[in-house]
């Protein structure tokens, strides 16, 4: 990693390669199929996944494809300003976003064996401190596998002769972010980090390890692909533990708080 004499000072103590503290409640809410409360520190996200038994038009007719939709939002009083509700327009952030939720998580997702459903995911934050939507991306993914299991039991019900409906599931997925913070690699920001980066990045991997999205911009000067590599190396670290935290979760009682 890239050595520097600053002397990086963390929140919860913690050094450059940590992870903030991350708490995750399934069953946060009662009515959706799938609903996580998860927190990265400070920020905090509710992340639901509900089922509509339609397609867009670009799928129908396609047999037994389905379809996962995301949307993302900024609650009134979730920041130190109050931020406005997308009413009539959805701003470009929240829109950019809510595409990235909707991509990456797609990709866990067997859709042409889904069957003619959609699966909307909303992750509603609450609270912001930074990486708002890499701990987005994380919840969702545990309240899409509730809906799958969901999904899987009306299967079930509605074919009493099947002995499994085999659950359309590839490969789990998180997100974290990286910056480079005075010539030093640093992982999972909170937002005053965020805010004097020289370099932040968003990163998204899968179970198998490999990258889905990187999102990554300089603020103040180029950076070599060497810092691209240690960024990716950190990610990678954070995600592992991510990843197994989820399984934890998904194994854990509905309501149970499960921490890292």
């Amino acid at each position: 990693m890239t050595t520097s004499p600053y002397m990086l000072t963390r929140a919860e103590d913690r050094d450059a390669l940590s992870l903030r503290s991350i708490e995750i409640v399934r069953g946060f809410t009662e009515n959706a199929p799938g609903s996580v409360l998860i927190s990265y520190g400070k920020t905090k996200v509710l992340c639901t996944a509900t089922l509509e038994d339609r397609v867009p038009k670009h799928i129908y007719g396609q047999g037994s494809h389905g379809w996962l939709t995301a949307e993302y939002s900024l609650l009134p009083g979730s920041t130190n300003t109050r931020a406005s509700r997308d009413r009539y327009k959805v701003s470009g952030r929240t829109m950019e976003i809510q595409r990235l939720i909707g991509r990456t998580l797609r990709t866990a997702v067997d859709l042409p064996n889904l069957g003619q459903r959609t699966i909307h995911i909303d992750a509603d934050v609450l609270q912001a401190d930074g990486g708002t939507r890499v701990a987005a991306i994380t919840g969702s993914y545990i309240a899409l596998m509730d809906a799958l299991y969901h999904i899987q039991d009306l299967e079930m019900k509605a074919n009493p002769r099947l002995k499994v409906w085999p659950l359309p599931h590839i490969s789990p997925i998180a997100a974290v972010s990286v910056g480079l913070i005075r010539g030093q690699v640093v992982l999972d920001l909170d937002y005053n980090e965020d805010s004097t980066a020289e370099v932040d990045a968003n990163i998204v991997m899968n179970g198998e390890g490999q990258l889905l999205e990187v999102q990554a911009s300089s603020e103040e000067a180029p950076f070599s692909r060497a810092v691209m590599n240690q960024f990716l190396d950190a990610a990678e670290q954070g995600i592992q533990a991510l990843l197994d935290l989820q399984q934890v979760a998904l194994n854990a009682p509905k309501g149970q708080v499960v921490r890292l």
